[in-house]
């Protein structure tokens, strides 16, 4: 067999490996081992194992995972969850679908300093969730809003998503970040849109709270003082050249331990949970990013990238149009792979069609953290459903998926935006000088 022949059966035993549910890590490691080995010897796989194990988590760079875990693990245990989303309802209760607004809002403000979608979804659908209900709010836009509110922790910074994407891709984490930051916004706007235009339709499925004051406005926005702190701290310090992305997350880190302790929220049980949820995700992580980085050798080894990326490029469509296919690609995925597991998987073979067609790594980073979130909400795999589904044990899963999918249209359109004006994610990353 050819070298690509064999690349071609190394990506069906992939798909072999993961439908009989082996973890993808291991998966694509052992694909990886294996293929290698057929490529050129069995003396170049195993070293390649090696040292692929060893510089992946002895490196500088990949500090960044078990701190900015640990961050969001703290940021929990001292309570900003709960004062996001008071600071987001006293400002947007009053309106029809406000509480629902509010559960936007306070995905957003979490995100900003926890990083993963599912911890997102489980602690402010903790919260909003009673809310809503007590409110008589429609269960299908509650739990929908929450679902898809949740995935908003991959992609507004500090995004574990844009970690393990600057990993596989060796893009800058640092430009990564701050990519992610307006067109954050931007999809959280277009949520709140999106419940505007929903219950602006029909009242009755997201009925207004009570008033506030302008007053009790601008003095609930002193409670989110522990979230801004830890934003502005990490992402002020890499914007402003006076952290890595490592020395960031080390910093917030630090700075959320500081927060939990002086309020009094550290105990010996929180601690110890903490470390055990930072230590189960980092080995996750670890384990997904090694496997990754060996598949990704064994593909370019076998020359399967190079023969893809020809034949891409030389198809008559225009660039826009390969781009839109990739993506629509994406989202078949999404719909029976982790989305996690799509992206470590395509990203060694679909990354070099992506630099060969001339567009920008970064940009094409934010879409992908973006199809990861319409991944999420996505049946039958869709993970923050499950979460939700998990808190909501009496609503039917058919209900949190309608509820989501309306949303899944708002990420569509902002996908269909930040095609069309890349700049809106590029700005940041060009602007600051970040590594």
């Amino acid at each position: 067999m050819s070298p690509v022949d064999i690349g071609i059966l190394g990506c069906i035993a992939l798909l072999v490996f993961m439908a009989l549910g082996l973890p993808i890590g291991v998966s694509m490691g052992a694909v990886g081992v294996v293929g290698l080995a057929l490529v050129t010897n069995l003396e170049a796989g195993l070293s390649m194992l090696g040292d692929t194990a060893f510089s992946m988590t002895a490196n500088y760079y990949t500090a960044v995972i078990p701190l900015f875990v640990f961050m969001g693990e703290l940021a929990f245990v001292s309570g900003l969850t709960q004062e996001a989303y008071s600071t987001a309802y006293k400002w947007f209760g009053r309106l029809p679908g406000g509480l629902a607004m509010a559960t936007i809002g306070g995905c957003a403000g979490f995100a900003a300093v926890c990083g993963s979608a599912n911890a997102t979804a489980l602690t402010i659908g903790s919260v909003a969730l009673p809310e809503m209900r007590k409110h008589k709010y429609d269960l299908c836009l509650a739990t929908g809003c929450l679902a898809a509110g949740g995935t908003l922790g991959i992609l507004i910074p500090p995004s574990m998503a844009f970690v393990l994407y600057g990993l596989i891709t060796e893009q800058s984490i640092g430009k990564l970040f701050l990519a992610g930051i307006l067109p954050g916004i931007l999809l959280a706007s277009l949520f709140v849109i999106t419940i505007f235009i929903w219950t602006k339709r029909n009242p009755l499925l997201g009925p207004a709270g009570p008033k506030t004051s302008w007053r009790v406005k601008i003095t609930a926005l002193k409670d989110i003082w522990g979230v801004m702190i830890l934003f502005l701290l990490v992402m002020g310090g890499i914007y402003g050249g006076v952290f890595t992305p490592t020395e960031a997350a080390a910093a917030g880190a630090l700075s959320a331990f500081l927060i939990a302790l002086g309020r009094r929220r550290l105990t010996k049980q929180n601690i110890l949970t903490s470390l055990m949820n930072t230590l189960r995700t980092t080995g996750m992580v670890f384990l997904i990013v090694i496997g990754s980085v060996l598949f990704g050798y064994f593909i370019a080894s076998s020359g399967l990238t190079t023969a893809l990326t020809k034949f891409v490029v030389s198809l008559p469509l225009p660039r826009t149009g390969i781009l839109i296919f990739i993506l629509a690609f994406y989202l078949i995925l999404g719909t029976a792979m982790d989305e996690y597991a799509m992206v470590v998987v395509t990203m060694p073979i679909l990354f070099p069609v992506i630099v060969g067609l001339g567009f920008d790594p970064i940009w094409f980073g934010v879409l992908v953290v973006i199809m990861m979130e319409m991944a999420m909400v996505s049946p039958p795999v869709g993970i923050t459903v499950f979460v939700i589904c998990g808190i909501a044990r009496d609503v039917p899963m058919s209900t949190v998926f309608r509820g989501a999918m309306v949303f899944a249209a708002a990420m569509a359109l902002c996908i269909a935006i930040l095609i069309a004006f890349p700049q809106i994610a590029l700005f940041l990353p060009n602007a600051v000088m970040v590594k």
